[in-house]
């Protein structure tokens, strides 16, 4: 009977444990925006995390509305992302505990040599836009809701327009696959300047704009929240973010780009303080 009783207890017990939420403490998934991905800056800086603790990073590159869904739905442990109001309304909403901005690029506006539509040299972002939608040349459009799609977005309204027509190319895809349609069909396009000079020599398009301040590109790190999604592995996210704020991340991240390029693809921002948890 007592030895019954102890089976019954045992099973029970079993039971309770396989309802908790687990994680692999060996494991991590990082939900990214394309441009990390796509410019290459993933394949260098994370290594040495993944070395340190003896991990491999399973990392989910796509769009930065499709990661905050991945976020959302408890899919992904960390994120690293490009929509600062998106980002906002993501932890306001309960879903990340941490928001840190930790460095920035900038959008540029890349098109066909020709420039149909006369923006090469315009200072003004949405001036240009506005020359684009009055020709009607051809513009291709990430169609993804990601960071860089919202900023196009934001541009169309800084001069009262919606894009529409056969002229408009809502592409669905991400950022190098966008670039390619826009130099096959050579279309204008919105990009991060990282993902356009790490494809530049595979495409027939030119830098024609930049240098507005509206096309500044901040990315930050998020670590999804526990509270909500129980099963993400908290203790690993963090570590990664902090990774990010270390001396070996930020020089891995300062010097990206600099011997291919000329000049680096993405710049530091100063370590910042933590957004303070909804709620």
């Amino acid at each position: 009977m007592r030895l019954l009783s102890c089976c019954l207890a045992l099973a029970a017990l079993a039971l309770r444990l396989s309802s908790l939420p687990s994680y692999a403490a060996d494991s991590l998934t990082l939900a990214t925006t394309t441009s990390t991905h796509d410019s290459g800056l993933l394949d260098v800086l994370l290594p040495p995390f993944e070395k340190h603790y003896d991990l491999k990073v399973k990392v989910l590159a796509v769009g930065t509305g499709q990661a905050l869904e991945l976020g959302r739905r408890g899919d992904a442990d960390v994120l690293l992302v490009h929509a600062p109001d998106q980002e906002a309304d993501f932890v306001e909403e309960g879903h990340g505990i941490e928001r840190r901005p930790f460095m920035y690029n900038d959008f540029v506006i890349v098109g066909p040599t020709a420039d149909p539509a006369h923006i090469r040299g315009l200072r003004s972002a949405a001036d240009a836009f506005r020359c684009i939608a009055s020709c009607e040349s051809s513009f291709a459009s990430r169609g993804d809701e990601s960071g860089t799609h919202s900023r196009e977005k934001l541009l169309w309204r800084e001069v009262k327009l919606e894009p529409s027509g056969d002229w408009y190319l809502s592409c669905g895809a991400g950022m190098a696959a966008t670039l390619r349609i826009a130099s096959e069909k050579q279309a204008y396009t919105l990009t991060d300047r990282s993902t356009y000079l790490a494809w530049e020599s595979k495409l027939d398009l030119g830098l024609l704009v930049e240098g507005d301040p509206l096309l500044r590109n901040i990315y930050s790190v998020i670590v999804v929240s526990p509270e909500t999604h129980p099963g993400t592995n908290v203790a690993m996210a963090r570590k990664f973010a902090d990774y990010l704020f270390a001396d070996e991340a930020r020089s891995i991240i300062a010097g990206f780009g600099k011997e291919k390029f000329g000049q680096p693809l993405f710049h530091l921002l100063p370590r910042p303080t933590l957004d303070a948890p909804a709620g």
